[in-house]
């Protein structure tokens, strides 16, 4: 079994920071490509940021150049700096991760933190 957890969400005010974290553990062989996904209310879960196992990454259009995701391998844990957030960032924010457990792959989710950004 894996497990993904999410931190760092809150209540920030438009033009903060926030910081999440999301750590995966259990019978973990490998872990590929991460990611950040959002869903606010009434809208579809869009993708924020994904980044590779070599940090290769790649944005959603209306975060780019103000969110910034990293990873620690040998944590399992995927980062996501939130800067200059907007009201319109407010959302459950989702980390997702690609997982080789013995010979197969699986995408895992974590439940999800939320952010809210007051204007």
């Amino acid at each position: 079994q894996v497990q993904l957890v999410e931190s760092g969400g809150g209540l920030v005010q438009a033009g903060g920071s926030l910081r999440l974290s999301c750590a995966a553990s259990g019978r973990i062989f490998r872990i590929n490509d991460m990611g950040w996904y959002r869903q606010a209310p009434g809208k579809q879960r869009e993708v924020v940021a994904t980044i590779t196992t070599g940090a290769s990454t790649n944005y959603g259009d209306s975060v780019k150049g103000r969110f910034t995701i990293s990873r620690d391998n040998d944590k399992n844990t995927v980062y996501l700096q939130m800067n200059s957030l907007k009201p319109e960032d407010t959302a459950v924010y989702y980390c997702k991760a690609e997982v080789w457990v013995m010979n197969a792959r699986y995408d895992y989710w974590g439940r999800g933190t939320q952010v809210t950004v007051s204007s």
